[in-house]
């Protein structure tokens, strides 16, 4: 006779955790500072976390397309065809010189006082040129970094936008800005068949619209206000501040029980005889 299996039964397998929030990743170019809708994406939205992807201007486009990104703040002009997007606002254009550079005494420049001036043209320039100011130098710089030092040495200028300017700021360096060059336009830009609600909160928040704006997806957690219910004999909805059914503490021109002080119906004082006149007695 076999005995009876008394091993203990084998344990449960633990419950699978929760899957995470998805996330929102955003994708942004050198020159470009997303901080301040950052910080109102944290502030409305703690519970979807928001991963922040630097990326080479040329490569932003490549990275959204490939869905790497859900968005990214760019530089325009983008394909229309491909991405959505908003457009945020223009940057000044300036010119990298040394300190000390005739055109630092100017307070602007143009493009035809770079004519004698060997201008740099990195190969990930950002600025859209019809033709190219000053005379162009035997080789191009790969990226604008490489340009700023080769600025420094004083071998060219570079012609940017302020936001690069400022990014790869060095000492011996100053800039200017330049009046009739192109200007660099910066806009939120997303794949156009992947318009997500993350993509539609981001929207909000560099749009300006509020936490209780009625467009674009509401945020989770965010509930419409509820009204006061109609008053039941009336029907209407009682006015911010007073509740249905409840005095108001107003007159309402009804008998309270109480004299109202001017209406003789309501108890109130007798009105004063006219001027002039005696009152009939009643015979």
């Amino acid at each position: 006779m076999t005995g009876s299996d008394t091993s203990p039964p084998a344990p449960s397998a633990p419950a699978a955790p929760p899957a995470p929030a998805p996330g929102f990743r955003l994708a942004y170019v050198p020159g470009v500072t997303p901080g301040k809708w950052v910080r109102i994406w944290n502030e409305r939205l703690p519970e979807i976390p928001l991963t922040l992807l630097q990326v080479p201007a040329a490569e932003a486009c490549g990275l959204m397309a490939g869905g790497d990104a859900d968005a990214g703040i760019v530089r325009l002009p983008v394909d229309r065809d491909v991405f959505s997007a908003i457009p945020l606002y223009t940057e000044t254009t300036v010119v990298v010189i040394p300190k000390d550079h005739l055109l630092a005494a100017a307070d602007e420049v143009s493009t035809g006082d770079l004519a004698d001036e060997i201008v740099l043209h990195p190969m990930d320039d950002t600025l859209d040129w019809e033709s190219l100011p000053g005379r162009p130098a035997i080789e191009r710089p790969a990226t604008t970094a490489d340009a700023i030092e080769l600025v420094a040495a004083g071998i060219g200028v570079l012609v940017v936008p302020q936001s690069l300017a400022r990014l790869h700021h060095r000492r011996d360096l100053t800039y200017r800005p330049v009046a009739d060059a192109p200007e660099s336009r910066v806009a939120l830009s997303w794949p156009e068949d992947r318009t997500t609600d993350p993509v539609e909160h981001f929207i909000g928040i560099v749009r300006g619209r509020t936490v209780n704006s009625t467009r674009g997806p509401q945020a989770p957690g965010d509930q419409p206000k509820s009204r006061p219910a109609p008053d039941r004999k009336s029907g209407k909805t009682p006015a911010k501040g007073k509740t249905a059914g409840k005095p108001t503490g107003k007159s309402t021109g009804k008998s309270t029980g109480k004299p109202a002080g001017k209406n003789p119906r309501a108890g109130g004082a007798a009105p004063k005889a006219a001027k002039g006149r005696k009152p009939r007695r009643r015979p």
